[in-house]
């Protein structure tokens, strides 16, 4: 059980609720604190606290992996024990809920966990060799929620549940990631048509938190995976959470008031739990979302990183991923980054704004398309689209179209694009169609209609067996990962606080120093051009090899971790 100081907790939550509640601060406290009391006796483990060196995350979906006559989390458990191992730390579920749409995005019941998946003590199982990351889908749930059709039924209980914005509300300015409707009409029961706010599609309705109740409710359901066991939250689509007419309705400070008032909790009743923000916008927007470095995320998603590499393998070029990168230092003492190269979604374009020229992303959307992508649009306030992300696999996407070798470009490309993702300062993430070196299903989306499923194919468990004993691709993969993931484990210059330096040697190589200066000092050298590239003036200890270098030659798309 945690023990919590009711009246300290009452008085650090209070100024939150001020600001977000003005009307009903007393009711909203009491209430916070109710749920509180009730959830700390199950809340006695303490999280895994602050990451290091060693901390990874897979990011996998509860059925990546299927085998006849088990439940899609145990075989997930399977894989994880026998091809995975020790990696990772950290296995990141997408939602493992009951659902309706967008493979588990338009989510039913936030509480219980998808019966075509397992149960809770399937989890419990996965929990025993890694810690746990859930998803928190806290912006939207599924037209067949119980929320959102017992409030089209008028049930007082969910009453002020979702918003239906009225003539006045001015919507002139919203930001969004689709191009389908703002608004869609429901029928009520008694026959009635509703109108209820969907950012991302006519299943997904967004849930209103400026109704305490509905806050209250998703304090209960983030405080509930908690006690399930999660050591880390990641919070879906967060920046979307509270609309208010005449703005932009993402990033509003009330959405930040949110994240503080739940990172107090968080801290008080399960302390060392991480809060993972998830907003795909432009870089500047989206590390607000650390706050002052203490009081918000402890991990914001890095979402500029997998298109500048993406940028720098396709160009030859590391000029753009260098110039970003060496703005990007430690955040505090609690708080970093999260790195990712590859996930469930595409490779979003929007954080590239300001980092790369329009005609550098629209020779990634048509390498895309020649690759056999897809690409998805958003919508502006003026009417207008533009290119939201690319729908692809990342590893294809590195691949040159017409290569005479695809599969020996994708190991050589994608070894050293996750070199840089796994020596730059944060926390790294690897996919598993990534870890396992899987090419896009062009045939799921095409057969779905759905763009992201491009990347999101369901492998037999039992064909992925052999296939990691037959395929280049996925034992190149799988084995190169392990080695890399391995050797930064042995470097505190690879801490998520360490400092880095970025330096500019050559074009077509990247160069990061962590923790410059330092007996710990590890210089990452990546070459992301199809060139040989000569470094005589560099020289030290490869860590990943072991070999005294006098200088260094790097063959196309090498790289070398130094000691000096």
């Amino acid at each position: 059980m945690t023990d919590i100081d009711l009246d300290s907790l009452r008085a650090r939550i209070r100024a939150l609720v001020t600001e977000l509640y003005p009307d009903h601060v007393d009711q909203v406290v009491d209430d916070l604190l109710a749920l509180a009391e009730r959830w700390a006796p199950l809340l006695g483990r303490v999280g895994t606290g602050r990451p290091d060196e060693g901390t990874a995350y897979l990011i996998t979906y509860g059925d990546a992996f299927r085998r006849k006559g088990e439940t899609p989390l145990h075989t997930l458990a399977d894989v994880v024990r026998r091809h995975v191992r020790d990696a990772v730390t950290d296995i990141h579920l997408l939602p493992i809920y009951p659902w309706t749409s967008d493979d588990g995005f338009g989510v039913v019941d936030h509480r219980q966990v998808n019966p075509d998946l397992g149960t809770w003590d399937d989890i419990a199982e996965l929990r025993a060799d890694h810690a746990l990351a859930l998803d928190f889908v806290a912006n939207h749930v599924s037209t067949s929620s119980p929320w959102f059709q017992g409030w089209l039924a008028d049930d007082p209980r969910y009453a002020g549940y979702f918003l239906e914005p009225g003539p006045d509300f001015d919507t002139s300015r919203v930001v969004r990631p689709r191009t389908s409707p703002l608004t869609h009409e429901y029928p009520r029961p008694d026959g009635r048509v509703a109108r209820a706010w969907t950012t991302f599609g006519p299943d997904q309705v967004d849930i209103d938190p400026s109704t305490p109740a509905a806050m209250l409710d998703l304090t209960d359901v983030l405080l509930g995976y908690l006690a399930r066991g999660a050591t880390t939250v990641r919070l879906d689509a967060i920046g979307f959470l509270w609309k208010e007419s005449g703005t932009t309705c993402i990033h509003l400070p009330q959405t930040h008031a949110v994240i503080r008032l739940w990172r107090v909790l968080v801290d008080a009743l399960a302390p060392g739990t991480l809060l993972l923000t998830e907003t795909n916008v432009p870089h500047a927007d989206n590390i607000t979302y650390f706050g002052d470095g203490s009081n918000e995320a402890q991990m914001v998603y890095q979402f500029a990183l997998p298109p500048l590499v993406l940028h720098a393998f396709v160009t030859g070029d590391a000029g753009a991923l260098s110039r970003w990168a060496s703005g990007i230092v430690p955040v505090s003492e609690t708080a970093t980054w999260f790195n990712f190269l590859a996930s469930h979604d595409g490779i979003g374009l929007r954080p590239t704004e300001g980092l790369l020229t329009d005609e550098d992303r629209t020779m990634l959307v048509e390498r895309t398309l020649a690759r056999g992508g897809r690409v998805s649009m958003a919508r502006r306030p003026d009417g207008s689209e533009s290119v939201y992300e690319l729908n692809t696999n990342f590893l294809d996407a590195l691949v040159d179209p017409g290569s005479s070798d695809p599969d020996a470009e994708a190991v050589a490309r994608g070894l050293a694009a996750h070199a840089i993702l796994l020596s730059v300062v944060g926390v790294p993430a690897i996919y598993y169609h990534s870890l396992l070196g899987s090419g896009q299903d062009r045939v799921g989306m095409e057969e779905s209609d759905i763009p992201r499923r491009i990347n999101r194919e369901v492998l037999d468990a039992d064909a992925l067996d052999r296939e990691l004993g037959s395929s280049e691709r996925r034992r190149g993969m799988l084995e190169g990962l392990r080695s890399l993931l391995a050797a930064r484990r042995q470097h505190p210059a690879f801490s998520p606080f360490a400092d880095q330096r970025v330096e500019t040697i050559d074009p077509r190589v990247f160069v990061v120093r962590r923790a410059p200066g330092t007996a710990e000092e590890v210089m990452a050298v990546v070459n992301v051009s199809g060139d040989a590239v000569d470094l005589p003036d560099l020289c030290g200890r490869d860590v990943l090899t072991g070999l005294e270098l006098d200088s260094v030659r790097l063959p196309p798309f090498g790289f070398v971790w130094l000691r000096p």
